[in-house]
């Protein structure tokens, strides 16, 4: 990001001061008031957003509008399913619901909000993306400041914005680059003052072992029952494997069967074939499977002669499945090979396979980046158990409170997880414990701040008094506690 930002915006500059932050433990926020005051707050504005009227929300604002009943409107929005893709015209045809427009004024709630569902209705200020510009942003896009906050926003949305040539750039705050922090700085502390994330093995066979047996509860991107299903089935056995297991797990190409056919030819069920060899060094990895963007673009280029460009406009009609601009571009592609003396049904067979496949390509410098992650965390969860772990719980604190009630937070999961592992929790002391989770004679020591209502405050003022002594007892603990800090609850 550094190097591109330099070149973009200063270009004829031969140096510039180094970036002295650290985005493994800064937040979001951090970030970008970093990049306001390197680049100038006038050069950085972040994106607009457009909140549009859906199906639910369509219907409680007109019913609002309409003076009827909350209960009512409350009852009639409660009978439209939840999701991106709902539509009032059909959440209409249900039993239910049609009951219920038997009622004139709900038949005519129901009118008005057909005609204005998909209206834009609000702004908002999207979560990371950043505009970053030579000269003021004022100069390429109008400025608007959001009524509830003072954060200034471009007027364009984040469609428009890289049209007008303009650097986006989605700063995203990944907890997981602190967790790899926090069990670093534990393993420093293990006495392995020269350990580096950066230098460990790609193909460490114990990593691999544990991915092979789906085992990844915590690990990057592999956490989810659905991921560990596939992780079980594909087993992978090299770091590319892993990449590929990150791009395919989405809804395209697992309804494509490019998923399953990945997998077959992974463990030799299928075979692989190429229909013409110039596809071999491009999709050798991938077992054949057209798994990512740059595959489609490099078959372009290596095939039919596009220009790089070209390749790119050929990706992006792929993606938005704009038909006439994939049929206009069908006629160059098999001329192009043509040219390489490929067959034109061989050529047509190969452009309807990137027809099918293409369009479900992921991105695999962002695989890539994400699997090096991926990667990274199950390294230390296989070879460091209890460091990783610590970090891991550690993260949790302040996203989901443990409690009786809370059986299917994350924190209560991992506890579960670290005892399977054979590592010993210990419980919360106020003599022992420290704020955050910590390492104790080789077993896991519960933090104070990870008990339901101990506030920071309190959790600091009582690991600052045990470490002059330890409490006598309840009494000897309550005269030498900030009471200010630390209430009855």
């Amino acid at each position: 990001h550094k190097l591109l930002f330099e070149r973009f915006l200063n270009p004829d500059r031969k140096s510039m001061p180094d970036l002295d932050i650290d985005f493994a433990d800064t937040g979001r926020d951090k970030v970008i008031q970093y990049v306001r005051e390197k680049y100038g707050a006038d050069c950085v504005a972040q994106i607009i957003t457009f909140g549009s009227l859906g199906a639910k929300l369509v219907v409680r604002d007109v019913g609002r509008v309409m003076d009827m009943p909350l209960q009512q409107v409350d009852e009639i929005a409660k009978k439209i399913p939840a999701g991106p893709n709902v539509h009032l015209h059909e959440a209409m045809q249900g039993p239910e619901m049609q009951e219920l427009a038997k009622d004139p004024q709900v038949k005519r709630l129901l009118e008005l909000s057909l005609k204005l569902e998909g209206l834009k209705r609000h702004t908002g200020v999207h979560a990371a993306g950043t505009l970053i510009t030579k000269e003021p942003v004022v100069r390429y896009t109008p400025l608007a400041k959001g009524a509830k906050s003072d954060v200034v926003t471009t007027q364009y949305d984040g469609d428009v914005c890289p049209k007008l040539g303009l650097l986006k750039v989605d700063f995203l705050g990944l907890r997981t680059l602190s967790i790899i922090d926090d069990a670093v700085k534990f393993l420093k502390k293990r006495g392995k003052p020269d350990f580096d994330i950066d230098a460990i093995p790609m193909d460490d066979a114990k990593t691999f072992e544990m991915l092979r047996t789906a085992k990844s509860l915590a690990v990057f991107q592999l956490d989810s029952q659905g991921i560990r299903d596939l992780l079980f089935r594909i087993k992978p056995t090299a770091f590319e494997d892993i990449v590929s297991l990150i791009a395919l797990f989405r809804p395209g190409p697992m309804q494509s069967g490019m998923l399953d056919m990945f997998v077959d030819r992974k463990h030799g069920r299928e075979s692989v074939e190429y229909e013409h060899k110039l596809l071999e060094p491009i999709l050798k990895d991938t077992y054949g499977c057209m798994v990512f963007q740059e595959q489609v673009m490099e078959i372009s280029k290596s095939l039919a002669g596009f220009t790089p460009g070209e390749a790119d406009g050929l990706r992006k009609a792929m993606g938005k499945k704009i038909h006439e601009d994939l049929e206009k571009m069908r006629a160059q592609f098999v001329k192009g090979c043509g040219e390489n003396k490929i067959k034109d049904k061989i050529a047509n067979k190969i452009y309807d396979q990137m027809v099918k496949f293409g369009g479900y390509g992921f991105n695999k410098s962002h695989s890539v980046a994400y699997g090096l992650v991926a990667y990274q965390t199950a390294f230390l969860k296989a070879n460091y158990p209890t460091e990783f772990m610590t970090a891991v719980l550690t993260s949790e604190i302040g996203h989901a409170a443990s409690g009786p009630a809370a059986k299917d937070n994350k924190l209560v999961t991992y506890l579960e997880e670290a005892r399977r592992m054979g590592i010993e929790v210990l419980p919360p002391d106020v003599n022992k414990s420290h704020t955050r989770f910590d390492i104790q004679d080789g077993k896991i020591r519960f933090g104070l701040l990870a008990i339901k209502n101990v506030g920071e405050g309190a959790a600091e003022s009582i690991v600052a008094a045990a470490q002059d002594k330890p409490f006598a007892g309840l009494t000897d603990f309550c005269s030498r506690v900030d009471l200010h800090s630390i209430n009855k609850k």
